[in-house]
């Protein structure tokens, strides 16, 4: 998804008794018990594009009565290849409760669930993966005694069953819940410790970049980093995991003989290393941009002068905190995260530092382009007003002369001479002559 604000509607909220129960080791511990004073919303008076009371809007979906009173905004024509830049954010309703409980959100009753639930338990000895198609078995069920990480992956925010059942069963905190369901989010890590409640987590949102169609998109991609379980929510399918994947299913890869943080950190730098193809496509447009600007400039040129500047802005606004973000996963020592890990995520964050530096190149050569464009306009125009000027200065005296001998005077000199039309013609290309040599001699033609 881009930073255009692709409306996600959420499915129908379907009733059950009771949410699903699950007990397992450290990550896999059961839920906590809903609050006492937690807000209950008969399944009768759920809209499936209804959240919670007081929650705002949570992942596209608003409150009924708002969104009735709310006129719908008319959508202005765009080019086929026009930026859309975020316009509405998804954020809750001033002066609601922070966070969103799991218990807010639409309860699971569905044994498929309508957004692509992954599954990969690997140890050093082996790696198993799971398209999960029964939700609430999947919950239910625990993990294996030899898997050592679990990555549990979400293509798709529009069933909310499908977060608050991965929610309650990983006791994932309100907090980062809201983040997750409110996007776009600003790149950033958020560390939360076992208070008894909610369980120790590394939370931390990235964006990943993606050109489709010569548009660039992005995406908010949520993580959460356990002890030996991973957790991420993307906005859309389709990703840029498919190597790490591939390096799951390798024995012997470093992947398979470390922990869970370090999952998590293949998957950031896959995502950063993405960037790097994207800016080389810049760099090419840009390139073809200059060559264009200098040898023939049109309109349309600055249009996509214009547009490749929107585009690295769209990019720095991604990249950009991913500094802030990498530098204190480095720094900041936390329990679900490895000193080995922190080690190497000084290479992410190298890059992170490398890809800032030539999206701000990029942008300065963009804003170059579109200051030599303006000169070459204007240097243009003053070539056409230098010849229209010399064309009128020779133009001057030929006029005088034709004006003289036009008069209808009877004694006129030379009138009724014989040879007196051809000895104007030949004083008027003598004068015409005698000033573009002397304009050319100046140097001004």
């Amino acid at each position: 998804m881009s930073d255009e604000i692709k409306p996600r509607e959420a499915d129908a909220a379907l009733a059950t008794p009771e949410p699903f129960a699950t007990a397992s080791a450290q990550d896999d511990a059961p839920p906590a018990a809903p609050h006492d004073d937690a807000p209950v919303v008969p399944p009768a008076e759920r809209d499936p594009a209804d959240g919670a009371p007081g929650q705002g809007n949570v992942a596209g979906v608003g409150g009924a009565g708002r969104a009735a009173a709310v006129k719908p905004r008319k959508s202005r024509p765009r080019g086929s290849r026009g930026l859309r830049l975020p316009r509405r954010f998804k954020k809750a309703a001033p002066g609601s409760e922070a966070g969103i409980e799991p218990q807010a959100l639409a309860p699971v009753t569905t044994k498929r669930p309508t957004v692509r639930v992954t599954c990969i338990d690997y140890s050093p000895a082996q790696a198993v993966f799971e398209d999960v198609q029964d939700l609430p078995e999947f919950i239910e069920r625990h993990r294996q005694d030899w898997s050592s990480v679990r990555w549990i992956n979400v293509d798709g925010l529009g069933d909310l069953a499908v977060v608050r059942a991965i929610a309650e069963k990983y006791r994932l905190h309100p907090l980062a819940i809201e983040d997750v369901l409110h996007v776009p989010q600003r790149p950033k890590v958020q560390a939360y410790e076992d208070d008894g409640t909610y369980q120790a987590r590394l939370f931390i949102i990235t964006r990943e970049l993606e050109l489709r169609e010569a548009q660039l998109h992005t995406e908010q991609v949520s993580i959460f980093v356990g002890h030996r379980t991973v957790l991420t929510f993307q906005e859309s399918p389709g990703d840029v995991w498919n190597p790490i994947r591939h390096r799951i299913k390798m024995p012997g890869s470093t992947l398979r003989v470390n922990d869970a943080s370090f999952l998590a950190y293949s998957l950031i730098d896959a995502i950063v290393d993405e960037a790097f193809p994207i800016l080389e496509q810049f760099g090419d447009r840009l390139e073809e941009l200059e060559d264009v600007v200098l040898q023939r400039p049109s309109p349309d040129v600055i249009q996509e002068i214009h547009r490749l500047k929107r585009e690295l802005l769209l990019v720095r606004r991604a990249m950009w905190p991913m500094r802030e973000v990498l530098s204190r996963m480095q720094r900041d020592p936390h329990e679900c995260f490895s000193d080995v890990t922190r080690t190497y995520m000084r290479d992410v964050y190298d890059h992170a530092v490398q890809a800032i530096d030539i999206v701000e190149t990029y942008r300065e050569v963009a804003g170059g382009l579109a200051e030599t464009y303006m000169t070459s306009m204007s240097n243009r125009m003053n070539e056409i007003m230098k010849v229209l000027t010399v064309i009128g200065t020779i133009f001057i005296p030929l006029t005088f002369l034709a004006g003289v001998y036009g008069m209808n005077f009877e004694y006129l000199p030379e009138f009724k001479w014989r040879y007196g039309y051809h000895v104007f013609w030949l004083i008027c290309l003598a004068t015409a002559g005698t000033m573009v040599a002397w304009f050319r001699r100046k140097g001004w033609l």
